[in-house]
This record gives structure tokens, C-alpha cells and sequence, in this order.
């Protein structure tokens, strides 16, 4: 699998009502052309950005994940995005992969934003987590995480980092810098998936969902507005590019304590 075709749904959400939003990532899958084989839904999909963990979470055996395994299954696509987890006592912003034979891989956003209090009520993950597709590596990652760039270090391990984000407004010219440079410093593709409106904190998003290549161009940008995008990145392209400028090779190891 040479290229890679995903689909990104950027998008508003509706507040702590998981009902409403499966029904209107229901209403975009509709459009999914066939060639598309990964569909991102943005963080905390299915209830917005909120620190109401205890109140909304869900199990892994609960209605989203449910629902994610049968859509995934249905559409014959790999269906992703992060929501609220509820796991041995502890809360979880917890970005899901879900194949459509319905195997699940998992990512626990590590580091929370403790300027909205995530980290008051949700636990880090600990652990990074690269799903496969084909020849593909994808690199889990979510929001917050984008700004550390030791904990996104690709040590020749991905291909393709996905973030999926609630990144405000008035920080886009950070969230488009932070997505060029994350691909240029990793030698990867970079994919971003913002929402767009107005949450029910009363934040604003403006989109800005993106593509970037490994040179730092953008690939692609929804700028504001909603709707569903499909971009093809190809792997050949990114290997030889890897090959002609090998400056992974030259790179610093860092190790995490």
C-alpha cells in the first residue's frame, strides 16, 4: 500500500450529547467516497472538549465504541477519534483506532491542558502508540501534545503523525506552525483535525484541519470550513525524499523519564 487515502471530518459538535453526535458523523459518512480507507473524527467527538469526565465517560464496551466498531465494520474503513474513557477507576482522553475487522488500538493523551484543568480531572497516558496500516505507520497523538516535540521525536518508527485536536482560535497560528515543523523535524507527514463553532464553554474553533508533507508544505487546509475532506499522501514519495535528504539520520536521541 503505496498511498494512503484519509478522510478528515472537521466539523462543530454538539455539548455532552454523544447521541446527536454519532448521528451527524453518521450523516458524513454518507459521502465517504470509496477509495477513502481511514476516517478521523476529532477529539472528544462525541462530546466536545469538556471537563466533565465523570459525568460523560464511557466504558470500552460502551454505545461509542460500539458504535465505532460497527461503522468501521460496515464501511469497510479504519474509524478513529478521541472521547472520554472510563478505565480501572481512572479517566482517560483516549484517541481510538478501530479497524474494520474491529480490532482496537489505542492512545491515551499524555500530556492534558492544564489551562482548561484536563489535567484536574483526567490521568496521562504514559505510553506512545503507532497503529498500522498496510506499509503505513501512524503515530497517535492529541491536541495538547503537539506542542512537545521530544514526546512526537520520530526515531525512524512512523511514517505519518495524526493529531486529532479542540484547538481554539486563538491560538491557529500556533496550530499551523506547530503541524509545519512537527513534519519537518520528523521527516513524516503531519495531519491535523480541528472542529469549527462555538463549544458549549463558550470557546471558539476555526478549523484549520490540515495536511502537512515532510517538507513543511501544506498538502492540504479546510481553512473554516466544515465539511468532509479527503487528502492521498503517498509513501514512495515520502521514502524518497528520506533518502535524498537523510537528515533523520543526524538526529538527537532523547530519552523520557
Amino acid at each position: 500500500m503505496s498511498d494512503l487515502k484519509i478522510s478528515l471530518i472537521q466539523t462543530h459538535t454538539h455539548w455532552h450529547r454523544p447521541d446527536l453526535n454519532r448521528d451527524l458523523f453518521d450523516s458524513y459518512f454518507k459521502a465517504l467516497p470509496d477509495a477513502a480507507q481511514v476516517v478521523v473524527l476529532p477529539e472528544m467527538f462525541s462530546t466536545g472538549f469538556t471537563m466533565a469526565a465523570a459525568e460523560m465517560a464511557e466504558p470500552m464496551d460502551g454505545p461509542t465504541i460500539s458504535w465505532m466498531q460497527e461503522r468501521a465494520s460496515a464501511l469497510g474503513k479504519v474509524l478513529c477519534g478521541s472521547l472520554i474513557i472510563q478505565d480501572q477507576g481512572r479517566f482517560f482522553n483516549r484517541l481510538v483506532w478501530v479497524s474494520p475487522e474491529g480490532v482496537v488500538t489505542y492512545y491515551d493523551k499524555r500530556h492534558l491542558f492544564r489551562m482548561a484543568k484536563e489535567d484536574r480531572y483526567f490521568s496521562p497516558g504514559n505510553q506512545a502508540s503507532v497503529a498500522t496500516l498496510g506499509e503505513w505507520r501512524i503515530n497517535l497523538s492529541v491536541c495538547y501534545d503537539l506542542r512537545f516535540p521530544v514526546w512526537l521525536r520520530n526515531c525512524s518508527d512512523y511514517d505519518l503523525l495524526l493529531v486529532v485536536a479542540n484547538w481554539p482560535g486563538a491560538r491557529a497560528l500556533a496550530w499551523q506552525t506547530l503541524l509545519a515543523a512537527r513534519a519537518i523535524e520528523n521527516q513524516a507527514y503531519c495531519v491535523g483535525l480541528n472542529i469549527v463553532g462555538r463549544d458549549g464553554a463558550g470557546v471558539d474553533y476555526a478549523g484549520g484541519s490540515a495536511v502537512y508533507g515532510m517538507q513543511g508544505d501544506a498538502v492540504f487546509d479546510a481553512h473554516q470550513e466544515a465539511g468532509l475532506f479527503t487528502v492521498s499522501l503517498s509513501l514512495d514519495d515520502l521514502r524518497e525524499y528520506r533518502q535524498k535528504f537523510p537528515a533523520h539520520l543526524d538526529a538527537d536521541r532523547f530519552c523520557l523519564e
